[in-house]
């Protein structure tokens, strides 16, 4: 997408640098170049700032689901790093594979290319 709705993105989204690339029904797929700032002192693609994203996309993907006029926030989250980044950019790739009335499961997929670098799952309560 060119440009991001304003009611799409957060302060924070946009501090760390996240683009949105597709939203649909459910799903939602966000991007995130390393830059100088988001490295840990090894050099790579801090860990916080991998979660932050898989946090960011899946919540988009639950907004697209249950609409933007409502809210949504994180209840648990757990990620599994598969890889560092170095250099380059990742993609973040949220579905919602359950939305109820009051949660929401949703899991993503941090890529590098064809690469799995990061695998999450969480849980979202509709407010």
């Amino acid at each position: 997408m060119e440009t991001t709705p304003e009611y799409m993105e957060s302060a924070f989204s946009r501090l760390l640098g996240c683009r949105l690339q597709r939203l649909d029904e459910g799903v939602a797929e966000v991007a995130l170049a390393l830059e100088p700032h988001l490295r840990n002192r090894g050099g790579n693609l801090h860990g916080g700032a991998l979660f932050s994203l898989v946090d960011i996309a899946m919540g988009l993907a639950c907004s697209s689901s249950h609409g933007f006029e409502q809210q949504s926030v994180t209840v648990e989250c757990k990620i599994n790093y598969m890889r560092g980044v170095n250099e380059g950019e990742v993609l973040c790739i949220a579905r919602v594979l359950h939305a109820g009335r009051r949660t929401l499961v949703v899991e993503a997929d941090v890529r590098q290319d064809d690469k799995l670098v990061a695998k999450a799952q969480g849980t979202f309560a509709v407010l």
